[in-house]
């Protein structure tokens, strides 16, 4: 289970207890922000995506949408969202527990700009009902982001 192999991975930190398990779903981002009591923007999203046969995570502030137009001037490619069935099988983790912890080997995870507004956000933990509280130093820490980026624009 996925939720187990992020306990795992944040157990070598001494952080496997900060994971926050819900008896609700937490799955997307107002169901997050309603578990946890906090604004949605503050939900870190991660979205998974294909460039050409590569798999890659983009985490972004819960209020934000991809910008097609930012996208492919960074990457030179349209955005494609992995279909639903494979996430798990490329990620390694199910739709609704996307995080960037405990990921497949060779994904590589980017964090979009519109984080850094916060002090602290919630990513997912590998299920549909959990999260861990995380500053934006944590963050990139325990993602092993590969590079800051700004693909998005606020949700009208």
């Amino acid at each position: 289970m996925s939720i187990e192999k992020v306990k795992n991975y944040f157990k070598k930190f001494g952080l496997e207890n900060r994971i926050i398990e819900f008896d609700t779903s937490s799955a997307t981002v107002e169901l997050a922000a309603a578990a946890l009591h906090c604004q949605p923007e503050r939900i870190a999203k991660s979205l998974s995506f294909l460039l050409k046969e590569k798999a890659i995570i983009i985490v972004t502030a819960g209020d934000v949408k991809i910008d097609n137009k930012k996208f492919k001037e960074i990457f030179e490619t349209k955005a494609k969202m992995i279909e639903k069935d494979r996430v798990e099988e490329l990620i390694g983790h199910k739709v609704g527990g996307v995080c960037p912890f405990a990921i497949k080997d060779g994904v590589d995870v980017y964090l979009d700009e519109s984080l850094k507004r916060f002090e602290t956000v919630f990513p997912a933990c590998g299920s549909s009902n959990s999260a861990i509280e995380m500053t934006i130093k944590e963050l990139e820490k325990y993602s092993k982001y590969k590079e800051w980026i700004d693909v998005t624009k606020i949700i009208d």
